[in-house]
């Protein structure tokens, strides 16, 4: 039989990546993979007629940035292919760089027609209204 096991109990898990990332940015003296092990942050605030949704995604040009929203999912994805060349006195250096999000969140009572977003200094912007604006459908459980 299978035990649940609570995800803190991996931290070695976490830190190898951590380790592996910084010893690479000390021998490459860059951060060469930003999106190694880790999603881009986003934080999500509900008010009475909308949710918000900001996403932080610094370094992407809006036409990296995708978003899809089917049923009841949206689906936030962003994709960056860089390649920087440097030429100088006998040698060029051509270096890439490629990474990928991408994220989803469950929304429900939300009109889809009426989604609108914005991207600016690094921030995406998500504005979902709410079709039912009423105070909240759950109800108080008493217990026996």
């Amino acid at each position: 039989m299978f035990d649940l096991i609570p995800f803190r109990r991996h931290r070695h898990i976490r830190r190898f990546g951590d380790e592996l990332e910084s010893l690479m940015e000390r021998f490459f003296g860059e951060d060469l993979f930003p999106s190694f092990g880790r999603d881009f942050k986003a934080d999500i605030k509900e008010t009475d007629k909308e949710y918000i949704i900001e996403a932080e995604l610094p370094g992407f040009n809006k036409d990296d940035i995708e978003i899809e929203l089917y049923d009841n999912q949206l689906i936030i994805s962003a994709k960056q292919n860089e390649i920087i060349e440097e030429e100088k006195e006998n040698y060029i250096c051509r270096e890439r760089r490629s990474g990928s999000f991408k994220r989803s969140f469950f929304v429900d009572n939300i009109k889809q027609d009426q989604v609108d977003a914005k991207y600016e200094n690094g921030i995406l912007k998500i504005i979902l209204p709410k079709k039912d604006t009423g105070k909240g459908r759950g109800r108080r459980i008493n217990i026996r």
